[in-house]
């Protein structure tokens, strides 16, 4: 039987280091900064022979307006502890418990839910007077710990089996092992990941701050998940969430904008970009969101144009495609071959994540736009569409001798990938191998995907070949 925990707290008392030990690798940013974290963010821990769902949340804050940042951010944490099954409730060992976690703890004990009190950071003896004091907050026993360290698990184990024993009941116990028996720290803090539902087709969603990303994540998986605003820059992780749309399963990637690498200074911005590109290069198919009330702007084609470096398929969304005034879908392909001419073809969908305007046309852009970057030709057509190409137009002559093409293949996709055997394949203009770029990409139905042609030198058979001593 599965389960979720939630971890809860006020900014900065480790709450994130603590998801990144239970799932095993650093999903979550973390930095000294308070307030690191602003979007909830699920993922697939073991502790143990326990494996669950854990939820890192943002750090709850005095009380503010509910339309607020701060108020937006504590609805996300409330709704993360109402649809727990147990919470890890974390207090930092330096400090001691503060007035502001006295208060959140009284809205741990209202939620009705089987609460641990965790008492991060507790490594060395200062922190002994901190799991006394911990006490008076009235949550139970405090379990002291360090994620940092990965101190202190096995009696997190055994207080998750005690708060949830319906949940952590084990049939058997493991051989060599007692059921009792709880096992080590060593063994807890280097557990790996647990198992990640399948997802079909993973998706980063990218562009520029305030193009209105989580919004259409948000649209697509039917409810607020995601913290939305008029302040640029909200999104600071990559955000995965399962979408099924229309039968089909998605795994998609919400991420921080990205700004011009001139305008990035601060620490915190510098890791949510590196996050975005990360995701960028673990996906298969990647968004492009812009705004259509100012499209095509330097930062989205240098964002596009490193999508299509990266070899994933790209389909272009033009968000706000509701406020646009007198936009011409028409135009906007036009556009689009225009500004991005190593995408011909690319898909362009005119869309709206506020009003879930052109959703459907979009999700079936990325699938069309998944199937085409997978796509394989037979050698056989290949060389069929060689000898028409270049009887249509022959490379040219370098220093009075012509180059000849005799043979080309595609070992694989994903991109699709293509090798050509040529003689003097070095001096093939690039004119000419944009040439075969658009010819492959017309012919064998390859629009707006990135495609790779290398050129290799052929063996000369009549060359001497050198003898081994």
């Amino acid at each position: 039987m599965t389960f979720s925990v939630a971890i809860v707290g006020r900014p900065n008392v480790g709450k994130s280091t603590l998801f990144n030990r239970l799932v095993g690798r650093r999903l979550a940013l973390t930095d000294d900064l308070p307030g690191v974290t602003r979007d909830r963010r699920e993922g697939h821990a073991r502790l143990g022979d326990l494996a669950f769902t854990v939820i890192d949340t943002a750090g709850l804050e005095d009380v503010a307006a509910a339309d607020s940042l701060i108020g937006r951010m504590r609805v996300q944490t409330e709704s993360a502890i109402a649809s727990a099954d147990a919470i890890l409730f974390l207090i930092d060992a330096r400090t001691g418990p503060l007035p502001i976690d006295r208060a959140f703890a009284d809205l741990v004990r209202r939620s009705g839910k089987p609460a641990i009190l965790v008492v991060n950071k507790s490594e060395g003896r200062a922190a002994q007077a901190s799991i006394g004091e911990a006490y008076a907050l009235g949550l139970g026993d405090p379990i002291p710990i360090s994620a940092e360290h990965g101190d202190g698990l096995a009696d997190l184990y055994d207080a998750l089996r005690e708060a949830l024993p319906a949940q952590t009941a084990q049939p058997a116990a493991p051989r060599g092992r007692r059921r009792s028996e709880a096992p080590q720290d060593s063994e807890l803090s280097e557990a790996p990941a647990g198992p990640v539902p399948p997802a079909n087709i993973r998706v980063a969603i990218v562009g520029r701050p305030n193009t209105g990303k989580s919004t259409l994540v948000n649209r697509l998986l039917g409810e607020e998940r995601l913290l939305t605003g008029p302040e640029a820059g909200l999104t600071r992780d990559s955000i995965a969430v399962d979408v099924v749309w229309h039968g089909q399963t998605f795994r998609i990637h919400d991420t921080a904008g990205l700004r011009r690498p001139a305008r990035i200074e601060a620490k915190l911005e510098k890791l949510s970009v590196a996050d975005a590109l990360n995701a960028i290069r673990f996906a298969e198919v990647v968004v492009v969101l812009m705004d259509s009330q100012a499209p095509f702007e330097e930062q989205d084609l240098r964002i596009a144009d490193l999508v299509e470096r990266e070899g994933r398929a790209v389909v272009i969304g033009m968000n706000k495609w509701d406020l646009a005034k007198g936009g011409a879908v028409k135009k906007l392909r036009e556009e689009t071959d225009h500004w991005l001419p190593q995408l011909r073809g690319v898909p362009a969908v005119a869309m709206s994540g506020m009003t879930g305007a052109g959703i459907d046309r979009l999700m079936a852009a990325v699938i069309e736009a998944h199937a085409v970057w997978n796509r394989r030709a037979s050698t056989s057509a290949l060389n069929r569409w060689l000898e028409g190409v270049t009887s249509a137009h022959p490379p040219p002559a370098v220093s009075g001798r012509r180059i000849r093409l005799d043979y080309v293949t595609q070992p694989k996709g994903r991109p699709p990938t293509f090798i050509m055997f040529a003689s003097r394949a070095e001096k093939v203009p690039d004119d000419y191998k944009r040439y075969l770029v658009n010819s492959l990409r017309e012919t064998f139905d390859l629009p707006g995907t990135p495609i790779r042609l290398t050129l290799r030198e052929k063996a000369n058979p009549y060359a001497k070949r050198k003898k081994k001593r």
